[in-house]
């Protein structure tokens, strides 16, 4: 009878403790988010906007820390190597899960086994964008510039195997044409490299462009979505534009340090899907370039293991290696 009553009494002690944690014991303490990306990044600009919101909901701050470098790594293994605790999250984009562990061999973490999915938060539609001035009007101009003198064009992105190159060896590979690659080092500094007039062309994520559009900097020749965007109605889709089975964009997920507790996961993808309700923030996001999507724990996980795979293939089939 006594180890029944132990038993029993340890049950209960295990549902208070669940329960005082569903009623607020977490988070206690301010929490970081780290992004692996440069400021003024789409996903750095999602994710002030986003982080906002939840510090609000939750009554504590969400620091943002942008560790730069090698295309994301750096910053990916802070977090795996951050504990466990709900306190140290992530901001990613799909280029640092799904891509850059295909392209440099000494990756210090594992994608799939390293981190876990909180929530995919919403995809980063993206864009062709050259300097407002440039001679380059439609996506025909920029193909058959290309073709005409191949490898002389030059287009930039935020490094081997970024979004931006991988976007651009897609639509490379589609319209048959060939430029030269320029990495910088982010996705901004990419961006401001076409206003300056270093570089022709980038495909860029809207939330990078946006203010480089909106001045006056740089000018849009298409979106790279299946539909025109409705901040962007005059500007065509690249579909519209010849190349009928081009689409592309990236995602901006939310992941843990592995082996973070479930009820931490639950009540983080929680506080992701009520900040997105929020129609200010839904204004924002979507201003940015940003279809939103809140998904759970699990289908973030799906996603992350079917894009893994089919960037997996691409990078192999593409050859693209770290420089």
């Amino acid at each position: 009878m006594k180890k029944v009553f132990l038993g029993v009494s340890f049950a209960m002690a295990l549902s208070l403790s669940s329960n005082a944690f569903a009623q607020g014991t977490y988070p206690s303490k301010p929490i970081k988010m780290i992004i692996p990306l440069a400021a003024g990044s789409a996903v750095d600009n999602a994710a002030r906007v986003l982080t906002q919101k939840m510090a609000e909901n939750m009554g504590q701050p969400i620091h943002i820390e942008n560790i730069t470098g090698s295309a994301g790594l750096m910053g990916a293994d802070r977090l795996a190597k951050s504990p466990p605790d709900g306190y140290t999250i992530g901001g990613f984009n799909d280029s640092v899960l799904t891509m850059v562990p295909h392209i440099y061999p000494k990756v210090p973490w594992n994608a799939l086994r390293d981190f876990d999915p909180l929530s995919l938060v919403g995809t980063i539609e993206w864009g062709i964008v050259v300097k407002n001035d440039s001679p380059l009007k439609t996506v025909a101009d920029l193909i058959a510039a290309a073709k005409a003198n191949p490898g002389k064009l030059n287009f930039s992105s935020g490094g081997n195997g970024s979004p931006q190159h991988i976007g651009m060896a897609l639509l490379m590979n589609s319209a048959g044409i060939d430029m030269t690659h320029v990495p910088y080092k982010g996705a901004t500094p990419a961006a401001v490299g076409v206003a300056a007039g270093e570089v022709d062309v980038a495909m860029q994520g809207l939330g990078t462009v946006t203010s480089l559009i909106q001045g006056g900097r740089l000018r849009l020749l298409a979106v790279s979505t299946q539909q025109r965007l409705s901040q962007y109605p005059n500007v065509p889709t690249v579909h519209e534009s010849g190349l009928r089975d081009y689409y592309f964009n990236s995602w901006f997920a939310m992941v843990a340090p592995s082996q973070t507790s479930r009820e931490v996961v639950t009540r983080l993808n929680s506080e992701v899907r009520k900040a997105l309700a929020d129609p200010v923030v839904q204004e924002k996001l979507t201003g940015f370039g940003v279809t939103l999507r809140g998904t759970s724990a699990d289908e973030m996980a799906r996603a992350l293991r079917e894009q893994y795979a089919k960037y997996g293939k691409l990078i192999a089939e593409k050859n693209i290696k770290e420089q």
